[in-house]
């Protein structure tokens, strides 16, 4: 088992660092040892399900897609891994995906690991870090105060419309904490979240 994790962590690694930093293999160790907090809570879990599902979930994200690199089922089967090993862990990753609040069912104890882990990278200073890494590479505005952040989209609206990154906290990163399932999940939350009400308050006094 430990020799198709370090397989797959070396092709992933390959897709990975070719994103910019707020998706790249930082991101992925950062989700990897949050979810390892949450499964030490959640014992049936299937760690191996849950390392694999972590270390490919970004590899076919649509920000990124690239026809020069291998998607997540390719890499899997690659390893000649069962089918139903291989159908648990791309259905998992299928669920993690926010898509302007349009969700797929969370289909097992280890795909609410896999969301909940991937989420809170996205809140508190380092989701914080991440929004404007993105939104810098993207080549957006800091904030705009005139912008209106949408409460309910379509995936394609979602994906399709830039916003400020400041906007981005409204329409995604202030929803996360209560859009956790697990409780570990939902008690490491409170805090990051807590820190972005922070950091926005102060923005505001500083823009002002």
């Amino acid at each position: 088992m430990e020799k198709v994790i370090q397989s797959c962590r070396e092709m992933a690694y390959q897709v990975y660092s070719k994103f910019d930093a707020s998706h790249d293999m930082q991101h992925i160790d950062r989700v990897l040892s949050n979810a390892k907090k949450i499964s030490a809570t959640e014992p049936q879990a299937d760690e191996f399900i849950i390392e694999l599902g972590v270390l490919l979930h970004d590899i076919d994200d649509p920000k990124y897609l690239s026809e020069e690199n291998p998607t997540a089922k390719d890499i899997l089967e690659a390893h000649e891994l069962d089918a139903a090993v291989i159908s648990d862990i791309l259905t998992c990753i299928a669920a993690v995906s926010f898509s302007g609040g349009n969700e797929e069912e969370i289909p097992s104890i280890e795909g609410a690991i896999m969301r909940d882990a991937d989420r809170l990278d996205a809140i508190g200073a380092i989701g914080i870090a991440r929004a404007f890494a993105f939104g810098g590479a993207k080549g957006r505005k800091l904030y705009d105060l005139s912008e209106v952040p949408r409460d309910e989209m379509t995936e394609k609206e979602y994906r399709k419309k830039e916003v400020a990154t400041v906007t981005h906290f409204y329409e995604k990163l202030l929803k996360i904490k209560g859009l956790m399932v697990t409780a570990e999940g939902i008690r490491l939350a409170q805090e990051r979240h807590d820190f972005m009400e922070s950091f926005l308050r102060q923005l505001y006094h500083e823009v002002d």
